[in-house]
């Protein structure tokens, strides 16, 4: 068997220590003579893999005890209902739009309530380049009555981060939508009311969404779905219903994998060496390639790139699925080149990722 390189956004690579982990005990959980798959949610069996899950999240990400996590369905984008259905209460709130993801929550949270664009850094003159930046503070719109401010602090599609935590706004609870970056560099989660992330990055397959909330915003929400109240879904331990118990197991293998490989700060340190190669390969490639987002506002996660024509873009997806690599071709809705590494992706394949576009440059520009 050979493995490729899968630079695919999500779902994404996974560690391999833990997808071996998972092979082994696939038929045969600890001894219980059954896999997680086949397990009742309220056994003994399962309540141990969720808790242990959650007791390895809460030490990476050092999470206050005043915080309940959830282990959800639905992906992040439900979150983007859920949100404002849990937490406006009749208020407004503010939403900062600086990719794709976080206008689909702007626009789904108007749905359900009154919501106010504070910020976007949306580029109308120049709709091809799209979203390029994190808007500063003095952009900002905020409303210091606003039940929260809204936020997705990494932009998955458009490849915009926001790196400085210190430089995020004050006042009304932030909420993050971290399902692209989330577990790649410590995180101060006493600074965020509520954060959601889908699974299918960072955390493990996808099929499960974490939700991390801060209890006094919890149990404010008007009539709404019992399946979407936070309060109901913790005071259920996450388990109102069947929750997806292959998932939770995979994430948590992940979080035990992480925890060996030196925690969030090892990631940090990785992410930065390998974001770094990528973008080195785009900015010496004299304009065969190019990023267009500013360079305080990169992601380490998701490297969006363009080479001089739609042609030449085709071209590298074909010899680069041929060379072994995959899910390079970017988002449907922007096109060009994406290449994601995220935590599961070693050094040693980006190393090989900048050696092709070196040579395909070479050879083609």
């Amino acid at each position: 068997m050979t493995r490729i390189w899968n630079f695919s956004a999500g779902p994404a690579m996974l560690p391999e220590a833990a997808l071996r982990e998972a092979q082994a005990e696939l038929l045969d959980w600890h001894g219980a003579g059954a896999s997680v798959m086949e397990m009742s949610h309220r056994g003994k069996h399962f309540t141990e893999v969720i808790r242990k899950a959650e007791a390895d999240l809460r030490e990476l990400l050092s999470i206050p005890e005043n915080y309940k996590v959830l282990f959800l369905q639905g992906g992040a984008t439900l979150q983007f209902s859920a949100v404002p259905m849990n937490l406006l209460a009749g208020r407004s709130a503010d939403y900062v739009v600086t990719g794709a993801w976080s206008k689909k929550a702007w626009q789904e949270a108007a749905r359900i309530g009154k919501v106010r664009l504070a910020a976007s850094t949306e580029a109308k003159d120049r709709p091809a380049d799209g979203f390029t930046r994190f808007p500063r503070a003095e952009e900002m719109d905020l409303d210091p009555r606003a039940a929260y401010l809204h936020l997705c602090t990494n932009e998955t599609i458009h490849g915009v981060e926001a790196h400085d935590e210190s430089l995020l706004p004050e006042g009304a609870a932030l909420v993050s939508d971290m399902s692209s970056h989330i577990l790649s560099r410590p995180v101060d989660v006493s600074r965020y009311g509520l954060i959601y992330a889908g699974a299918q990055k960072n955390i493990g397959p996808s099929g499960l969404t974490l939700v991390i909330a801060r209890e006094d915003l919890m149990g404010h929400a008007e009539v709404i779905p019992r399946l979407l109240d936070y309060r109901v879904q913790a005071e259920n331990d996450s388990m109102l219903n069947t929750p997806p118990a292959f998932s939770v197991y995979m994430a948590g293998l992940v979080f035990k994998w992480l925890k060996k490989e030196g925690g969030l700060a090892r990631m940090a340190a990785l992410s930065r060496e390998k974001s770094a190669r990528v973008y080195a390969a785009i900015d010496n490639s004299a304009g065969f390639y190019r990023n267009p987002v500013e360079n305080e506002c990169r992601s380490r996660m998701n490297v969006p790139f363009n080479l001089p024509t739609p042609e030449l873009e085709a071209e590298f997806v074909r010899a680069s699925e041929a060379a072994g690599f995959m899910g390079l071709k970017g988002h449907k809705s922007v096109g060009g080149i994406r290449a994601s590494l995220y935590n599961a992706m070693p050094v040693e394949g980006v190393a090989a990722l900048v050696d092709f576009m070196r040579e395909f440059a070479a050879r083609r520009g």
